[in-house]
Order: C-alpha cells, then sequence, then structure tokens
C-alpha cells in the first residue's frame, strides 16, 4: 500500500489536478532516488556476535538488476554475507534542512558475488561511478557483488511512503529529467517567481496564494508548496504531455505560463 498523504488532513490529497493520474508511480520515484545516489549503508547479519544488524558504509554502482558492489574478503560484510546473503541496502538524500522530509530507500533482498555471464555489466556499472576503483578491482581479495531486489521501502519525506514490489522496481526507469530538475528549480523560483502564483490560480483550487515556490519537477509534473491565508499547501500540475529534457521542460512551462494567463485575463499574455 502507497500513500502520498501522510501529515495531511485526513482523506486530503494536494490541490490541483489528479495527482494519481499526473505524478510518477513508487516506482519510479525510487528508482529516481536510487540511481541519484553512490553511498549508502549496506546492512548484513552478523557471524560474531551471530544475528545482529551490522551496518557498513558502501559505494555502490547501479545496473538494470540492482546494486552493485565491490567488496573485500577482509571486510565484515562479506564475511557476514558468506554466512547469510539476506541484506538491505539504505540510501538516503542529504540535502539541507529537516533531514527527515529528504527522500530515503531501503532496497531489501540477497547480496551473492556475480556471476561470470553478468560479471562484465556489473564491472561496468559499478567503475561508471567510481572509475578510481579500477586498481582495486584488480586485486585477488575484491570481488564484484550484486543485492537482487526483492522489496523496497521507500519514503519520499513527508506525506509520500509505500512498499514497492521487486517485480515493480524492475520495471521502474529513473526520471529522464531528473539530473537537470535542481538547475530548474533555481531558476523558476529565482528568475520566474511571479509565474509560480499565476500557474495556482489558473490551474488550482487555490486562488489565495500569497507566496509559492517550486518543490519539484518530473516527467509528468511540477510540484508547489503554497502560502496562502489559511496555512501551506501543496499544488500538482501535470504537463500537457511528458517530458524528458530541460528544453522540453522550458518549453512546458512557458506554455502553461501562456495558458494561465490567457484564462485569467492577465495584460502581459
Amino acid at each position: 500500500m502507497s500513500t502520498d498523504v501522510h501529515a495531511r488532513p485526513s482523506g486530503a490529497s494536494p490541490d490541483g489536478q489528479d495527482v494519481a493520474a499526473a505524478a510518477p508511480t513508487h516506482a519510479e520515484r525510487v528508482r529516481t532516488l536510487v540511481a541519484s545516489l553512490a553511498t549508502g549503508t549496506l546492512c548484513t547479519l552478523a557471524k560474531d556476535p551471530a544475528g545482529y544488524p551490522y551496518g557498513s558504509l558502501v559505494t555502490f554502482g547501479l545496473d538494470d538488476n540492482g546494486p552493485v558492489f565491490l567488496l573485500s574478503e577482509l571486510a565484515e560484510h562479506t564475511r557476514n554475507l558468506r554466512q547469510d546473503a539476506r541484506a538491505s541496502l539504505l540510501v538516503a538524500e542529504s540535502r539541507p534542512g529537516d533531514p527527515l522530509a529528504n527522500g530515503r530507500a531501503t532496497l531489501l533482498g540477497s547480496c551473492a558475488p556475480v556471476a561470470e555471464p553478468q560479471l562484465a555489466q556489473a564491472r561496468k556499472a559499478y567503475l561508471e561511478r567510481w572509475p578510481d576503483a579500477a586498481g582495486h578491482a584488480q586485486f585477488g581479495d575484491f570481488g564484484f557483488w550484486s543485492l537482487s531486489v526483492q522489496a523496497v521501502r521507500y519514503i519520499g519525506g513527508y506525506g509520500r511512503m509505500s512498499w514497492v514490489s521487486g517485480e515493480d522496481w524492475r520495471r521502474a526507469l529513473p526520471d529522464p529529467i531528473a539530473p537537470d530538475a535542481a538547475a530548474i528549480l533555481e531558476h523558476m523560483n529565482q528568475d520566474h517567481a511571479d509565474a509560480l502564483p499565476l500557474y495556482c490560480q489558473a490551474f488550482s483550487r487555490v486562488a489565495d496564494v500569497q507566496k509559492a515556490t517550486m518543490t519539484s519537477i518530473d516527467r509528468l509534473g511540477f510540484e508547489m508548496s503554497v502560502v496562502t491565508g489559511a496555512g501551506t499547501r501543496t499544488v500538482r500540475l501535470a504537463f500537457p504531455e511528458p517530458i524528458a529534457s530541460k528544453a522540453d521542460a522550458r518549453r512546458a512551462l512557458v506554455g502553461l505560463l501562456r495558458a494561465a494567463r490567457a484564462q485569467l485575463g492577465d495584460p502581459a499574455t
């Protein structure tokens, strides 16, 4: 079961268009989150003292199946995995502000050495993110391991959480706009802050807009945190069609602004 309404009034949802129809699935969101990170906490079951959860900082790459690690046979987590393959990987954003408002995910599954048919792919996935580790990859006591994801617990900050199945995880793709999202948000909030209230007034149920800040953008739409006389609200609006690049985002946002001005009778139209 997934939810996007935790910490909101019972039964409430973000104002604006239909979020379920216009938003990425949680599987897409978590795949995007993990693709943006390269370090995490690998949790294994300790060999001695036996059975206790043991967490260690690791680096990872990401191939089509899941996280890939370069592990030393001398490491405690490797010894643990040799005894019990059950493991999890915790990854988390580290943006400034309230850490509990950031996205994080725990990927659960079995972690095992990569077999020969997949070894080249695993090596490529890991070294693309960590090219300086190429030397270690040549040592006899290092080897590539992969986590076969069976389930994912995803928390996208306050109000967004769910369990994602391993099958849904494998089918999902990272959002194509994610690498440019931070730059787009900064540009809109700094250079086009006057457009955001117009989006709200024209396309959402929120009319009393004192201030609006764009907080996220993806291939299907964007979200804003909107200050009103009654408090802060969340507004999500959909693009007319999915976007796949920074240029697409600009065209879509300009098009929505023109439509908003026309609808509101803004003289700047």
